[in-house]
């Protein structure tokens, strides 16, 4: 049965009776700026959802070694990933007082109970364990294969950079969320569980695949004993 009578198809489709009321009403803002803040967080949400159901097509994918289809969904998920880091930009329009009456009505909420975070932060173990199975042939394959000794930019190779630029845009939007607490509360405040928010850097410090960061820096120094670390300035000077 459709609530609104006046309410065209593509008001139907999208089920846009449920999805506006899924605010406070107006009348019952505690600050004009509640609105955004509860509208950004929501769309988070949505994102997130996205991200998850696609992330799980990808774990698929990879188990069949579809690696061009692999591709095209990661492409998706980082675009999502980077509406998420620029969406925040619109918090930063509220004032640090605004904001606290906002605060008041979190009870003790905290982004860290994030239903879609949550699932997101449970996800890397699983596209690891697909991408060693089934691109690493269970270990046969080494990272420094695929980076160097048989660098070919080959299906192993774009999906690993797909991966590693999955984990470099989640701690963006780690670092953006850090800073615009440091903007709206400040680090040295507590959190509304009482802890210090400046746990989150901590958080943010993470890696997913700490083993394609962590090639870098074996080449580099295989490299740099190779080619010598120090070497004569091009311009001729000392």
């Amino acid at each position: 049965m459709i609530e609104n009578p006046d309410m065209l198809d593509y008001g139907v489709y999208l089920k846009c009776d449920q999805l506006l009321s899924c605010q406070k009403p107006l009348k019952e803002l505690a600050t004009a700026d509640e609105l955004q803040f509860q509208i950004v967080h929501q769309v988070e949400e949505l994102w997130m959802k996205l991200m998850t159901f696609t992330l799980v097509e990808i774990i698929e994918y990879m188990q069949q070694k579809q690696s061009h289809r692999v591709i095209t969904l990661f492409g998706r998920v980082h675009r999502l990933q980077r509406m998420m880091v620029d969406q925040l930009a619109v918090l930063e329009t509220m004032s640090p007082k605004e904001y606290q009456q906002i605060r008041l009505q979190l009870g003790n909420g905290s982004g860290q109970e994030s239903p879609g975070f949550r699932m997101l932060l449970k996800l890397p173990n699983d596209l690891w364990k697909a991408f060693e199975t089934h691109y690493l042939d269970e270990g046969k394959i080494s990272i420094e294969d695929i980076y160097d000794e048989h660098y070919a930019h080959d299906e192993k190779y774009t999906v690993a950079e797909a991966l590693i630029e999955y984990d470099e845009l989640f701690q963006l939007f780690r670092w953006r969320h850090l800073f615009l607490i440091h903007r709206s509360i400040g680090l040295g405040s507590d959190s509304l569980k009482g802890r210090p928010v400046d746990l989150l850097q901590e958080g943010a410090k993470k890696r997913f695949f700490p083993k394609l960061w962590d090639i870098r820096n074996h080449m580099t120094n295989k490299w740099g004993s190779e080619y010598g670390k120090v070497r004569p300035s091009i311009s001729g000077k000392s």
